[in-house]
């Protein structure tokens, strides 16, 4: 048996962003001296684009990765989800039979039905890689209901996959103390490791040389989504407040198909659309522009779900040397702001809490270092180097419990 042979079901696509930035961007290193083989679900409007298929084809043989892409079905939901789960089994199972396969990584809740199938037919180590509360986060996010069939059929699943992994991936350690107070894991808890959403720190970095600052204004960042998981409202809020304190402050947003709502939202609030700049860009142009910020800002809503959340977008400020603004009670975010002093975590949304942040956030900008601290505490928390370090020790780990078992 080859003890270095691992299947990683991801039910993302390596054709998305998504798959690329947060699969493909740690199997590249993980596949140095093992072999992966790599199940995926691909959508049918990415597989049309035969060139970029090709392009991701070459990439991830050249990484010495064996894809084995299967079609992504969508409607009707629970029919479609069943489908792509047996078709999951079946070609995993023909893998792990074929090329003797020691272990299965499971990224999120459905492909850990898949690799729960097998563990339970051939005995394969089994990794639970979380990516957060899944069940909850469609509570949260009002497409199921918390007494409905569904929520309570994936939160037994998620019993049996606590109960079953070999080793279980949080994003968060908010969400392992809150799994440690799960009555059935009592005295049964599996074997946790945190390991972040990893961000391009290659490509989201600073350059002493190029930070221009003005004293007298303030270039506050929001990137990204201001849709229903976000509270924009109170980030405009807060730019009021800036602007109150430092009359020149600016407003730069960064982001994709909601300017509509944006600018109503802005006229709500009676900004000056002189004061604000609202522009769509692609990575390159996020990092030139975070480069320019003072600050960026940012406030999630606090629901059980988002204790097992690692926003991205954290890492990549830090990472650009930017402190940043945001609120507690989502994953770990505000801890880390706090205690590494790189930004602000909001506890409440009232007005007094709301200028206090804003004034800690103009101070703690303008300190001496806070750059070279963003990055380090980036480095350290959000690095695609770590989170391959961690990775490699679980693979470790299990293939040398299989050679002690063999």
């Amino acid at each position: 048996m080859n003890n270095q042979s691992i299947l990683y079901i991801s039910y993302d696509g390596m054709l998305a962003p998504l798959g690329q930035s947060q699969v493909l961007a740690y199997l590249k290193r993980l596949a140095v001296g093992r072999c992966i083989h790599l199940i995926s679900f691909e959508k049918p409007e990415d597989w049309v684009n035969v060139t970029e298929r090709q392009c991701i084809a070459q990439d991830i043989v050249a990484a010495g990765i064996i894809w084995h892409p299967l079609s992504y079905h969508k409607r009707p939901s629970a029919l479609a989800t069943g489908w792509d789960i047996v078709c999951g089994i079946t070609l995993g199972l023909w893998l792990v039979l074929r090329h003797h396969l020691c272990i299965v990584h499971a990224r999120s809740y459905v492909p850990s039905v898949m690799a729960l199938a097998l563990k339970r037919l051939t005995g394969v180590k089994y990794v639970f890689d979380m990516r957060g509360f899944w069940a909850d986060e469609r509570v949260d996010g009002g497409l199921w209901k918390c007494s409905g069939k569904m929520f309570r059929i994936a939160k037994g699943f998620e019993r049996h996959f606590l109960l079953a992994a070999d080793h279980v991936v949080s994003l968060t350690q908010a969400a392992v103390l809150e799994m440690q107070c799960f009555d059935y894991l009592q005295e049964r808890m599996p074997k946790f490791e945190v390991i972040t959403t990893c961000a391009d720190l290659n490509l989201f970095k600073y350059e002493e040389a190029h930070q221009i600052r003005h004293e007298n204004s303030f270039n506050l960042g929001y990137v990204g989504s201001v849709n229903v998981s976000y509270q924009f409202d109170e980030t405009l809020k807060c730019f009021k407040l800036l602007q109150q304190m430092i009359p020149d402050a600016r407003l730069h947003i960064l982001n994709r198909g909601e300017h509509d709502y944006i600018l109503e939202r802005l006229s709500c609030h009676q900004i000056d659309l002189q004061s604000v700049r609202l522009e769509a860009t692609d990575h390159a142009g996020v990092v030139r522009a975070m480069c320019q910020m003072d600050a960026g800002i940012f406030f999630i809503k606090q629901v059980y779900s988002k204790m097992a959340s690692a926003p991205t977008k954290l890492g990549e400020f830090l990472g650009c040397g930017i402190p940043c603004l945001a609120n507690t009670g989502v994953g770990d975010m505000g801890t880390i702001l706090e205690k590494e002093h790189v930004g602000i975590a909001l506890q409440n949304f009232t007005e007094d809490s709301m200028r206090d942040a804003v004034d800690r956030l103009i101070k703690l900008s303008r300190e001496q270092g806070i750059k070279r601290r963003c990055r380090r505490v980036a480095m350290e928390y959000f690095s695609l180097e770590m989170g391959i370090e961690k990775y490699n020790k679980i693979y470790c780990s299990l293939l040398s419990d299989e050679s002690v078992r063999e």
